[in-house]
Parts: structure tokens; C-alpha cells; sequence
């Protein structure tokens, strides 16, 4: 809380001459932080003087007393202007104070702490989970903007000053193609700094509405702030495309956001049915097994170990700076939960610190690296 200002320095205003010509009597200044008052000697303004008014044409015996002129009392212009002054600072300062507290800092940590390694090298920030249900908060000296009353983010395409802004024309079906889009600030500028993140300046996620497709993709940017990568053919319906990012800002913040927005590719659609929940999933020969129960509202570790085909733990390799990569998607509005694991492998599982935000049910995927190819698994997951 900032200090009360101190109270004004004295002033010495000019005294008025002596009609005897005599000197005034020495000690006689005003005491400190007094305001001389034109028509006063020093004695007279003298903090704990006998109230005597220091009049010439007192008698020897100090019986003759002057009477102080009627009628109001002039202020000095000099001393109503200082008063103006004091004034104006004492309100600037309570005024600042009272808006403080209304609008803290949004980033009160300012430049992050220097990122510190675990398990074969990987920076432990690669581990960080976006933890729902925590609102915004800084991260390695961002900003993370949760999106959602509950902590599921990517529901809306515009969240802490920026928007996502898909180019026109939506992937066709049955053809591959570019996935373009920008991310535009305030005032509608293409934002062109970005910080990287787990690897990566941008992640984009594209899911379909029924969750029976997904794809994680990392695309290029292009001079004009304009991102683009390359899609293979999708499947006609509603696909909700992520993009996960932590933005630089001109003063230099760093902010984190995820957006989101549908994109319809034309056809015929027909839903899926959502697979009933497993704790289990074989992709390419390799099957992804996780342990642990999720709770709503508490941070629960989620552990996931991914064999080959002859049983024996599968050599998984980091990527994105981390021995996995957890986005869990809920059912219905298709809230997104991104999760890192742990830095330091337990034995050989990995894990994960996983809230959920509500009950219903979800849908996670599991990336790995083995051998230079990323795969995904998918399980449901039904939170009570």
C-alpha cells in the first residue's frame, strides 16, 4: 500500500516590516512545518508560544495586551495555491491506490524463472498442466486465459484480447488441403509474436463434433501473421478446430490462450456413436493402458503406460518436450483439457495431473513417440 504523503515542508512567507525599524527578536522564525500567516511575528507562530501577540507598545509590566483586528483573515495567494497542491497529490495517491486494488497486475509475476530440466534433459515447464477450475494465472511469466465458467477452454473464438479468425473456405471432403487462419488483437491486427511453447509457437487441434476424428497439427507462419498447414482429406460434419498459444503482447506479456471455432466440411454426415470407456486402446501394435480415477474439481494423477507388441514397456521417445502429449475433449460442448505430464518418468509410465471440470463424458488422446512416428490413442472416460 503506498505511503500517505508527508505533510508540506514549511514556508516562510515575508514578514512585514517593524514600523520601529527595529530588528525582530532573534529565535523569533516560524517552528517547522508552521505557515507563516502575514501580519504575525515569528513569536506569535511559534509552536507553544504563550499567545502574546509580541506587541511593540506592550508595557514593562506585559499588562498591555493588542487586540487582533476584526473581520475575516486574508490568506496569503502563495499559501492557498500550496494547500491547492497537497490537496490534488493527496487525491491522486488515494485515487491510484483505490484503482490498484480494483485492477491488479495482470502479470505480477513479470519475466518467468528460468526453466529447469528433469528426466533426460526435458524442461520441466513441458509438464505443465493448464489445471481447470484455476481461472487465469502466470506460467513461466505468461498469462494463461482459462476460457469457460468451469475451466474448459476453447469454447469461445475470441478470449483475452485476441480472435480467431479461420480463412474463408472450409476443408473440402475427400481432398486435401491447407488449413489457414490468423490470429488478429484488439484492433484487429494479425498478431506475428508468439513464444514457444512445449516445442511449438502454435497448436492447433481439429476434432469432430461426434469425437470420432482428431488430429494435432503445427503449422508455419507466414510474414502477414497468416498460419497455414497442410491437411490430409477429412470426413464430412462439424469439426471444431483449437488454437493453443501464448501470445507476446507489445509491452512484452506473454498470455495464453485457447480459442476455438467450428469448421463445416460439406456431405454427407453421419454421427458416431461415442466408444463406451476403456482404459485401454491398441494403435499399430502398440497398446496404451491408464490407471487412476478422475474427480471433478481435484487434481488427480492419471498414469499411462504404452507396451509393444511382445508386453514389454515400448521405448518412447520426447516429443514436444515431454514422453506424451494429453488433450481430453468433453462431450456435448466439447470443452478442451490440455494436460502435460510429469518431467520424470515414474518407472516406465507417465503421468498426468488431471482435473475435471464437471461430470459427463470425455474423450482423451494419448500421444506418444516410438521410433520416430507419433500415434494416438484414444479412450473414454466417464467422470461421476
Amino acid at each position: 500500500m503506498p505511503e500517505s504523503p508527508s505533510a508540506p515542508p514549511a514556508v516562510d512567507l515575508p514578514a512585514r516590516s517593524d514600523p520601529t525599524g527595529d530588528p525582530p527578536p532573534s529565535g523569533g522564525g516560524a517552528a517547522d512545518g508552521a505557515v507563516g500567516v502575514p501580519g504575525r511575528s515569528g513569536d506569535e507562530a511559534a509552536d507553544g508560544a504563550d499567545g502574546r501577540a509580541g506587541d511593540p507598545a506592550s508595557g514593562p509590566d506585559g499588562a498591555a495586551r493588542a487586540t487582533a483586528p476584526a473581520g475575516p483573515v486574508t490568506v496569503d495567494r502563495e499559501t492557498l495555491r500550496l494547500a491547492l497542491v497537497v490537496g490534488g497529490l493527496v487525491l491522486a495517491v488515494l485515487l491510484g491506490f483505490g484503482l490498484g486494488r480494483l485492477n491488479p497486475p495482470v502479470n505480477p509475476a513479470g519475466a518467468g524463472p528460468t526453466a529447469s530440466t528433469g528426466d533426460a534433459g526435458l524442461p520441466a515447464g513441458g509438464a505443465h498442466s493448464h489445471a481447470p477450475g484455476t481461472g487465469a494465472h502466470s506460467h513461466d511469466g505468461a498469462t494463461v486465459a482459462q476460457g469457460g465458467g468451469d475451466g474448459a477452454t476453447g469454447l469461445s473464438i475470441s478470449a483475452a484480447g485476441y480472435t480467431l479468425v479461420p480463412s474463408a473456405g472450409a476443408p473440402a471432403a475427400g481432398r486435401a488441403g491447407d488449413l489457414r487462419f490468423q490470429i488478429r488483437d484488439e484492433q484487429r491486427r494479425p498478431v506475428t509474436r508468439f513464444a514457444v511453447v512445449h516445442d511449438k509457437p502454435m497448436h492447433v487441434i481439429v476434432a469432430r463434433r461426434d469425437l470420432s476424428g482428431y488430429r494435432h497439427l503445427h503449422p508455419t507462419m507466414a510474414a502477414d501473421g497468416t498460419w497455414s498447414v497442410p491437411v490430409t482429406p477429412f470426413d464430412p460434419g462439424v469439426w471444431r478446430m483449437y488454437a493453443d498459444f501464448t501470445a507476446v503482447a507489445d509491452d512484452g506479456r506473454q498470455v495464453a490462450v485457447v480459442l476455438g471455432a467450428d469448421l463445416t466440411v460439406p456431405g454427407t454426415y453421419v454421427p458416431r456413436p461415442l466408444p463406451a470407456a476403456a482404459t485401454s486402446a491398441t494403435v499399430d501394435g502398440f497398446t496404451a493402458t491408464w490407471t487412476g480415477t478422475a474427480e471433478v474439481g481435484r487434481s488427480v494423477p492419471l498414469r499411462f503406460r504404452v507396451t509393444g507388441a511382445g508386453g514389454g514397456a515400448a521405448a518412447l521417445e520426447p516429443y514436444l518436450g515431454a514422453y506424451g502429449h494429453l488433450v481430453a475433449l468433453r462431450e456435448g460442448d466439447l470443452g478442451y483439457l490440455h494436460v502435460h505430464p510429469e518431467p520424470v518418468r515414474d518407472g516406465d509410465a507417465v503421468t498426468f495431473w488431471l482435473t475435471a471440470p464437471g461430470p459427463g463424458r470425455y474423450r482423451m488422446f494419448l500421444d506418444f513417440q516410438v521410433g520416430g512416428v507419433v500415434r494416438t490413442a484414444g479412450f473414454t472416460l466417464t467422470v461421476a
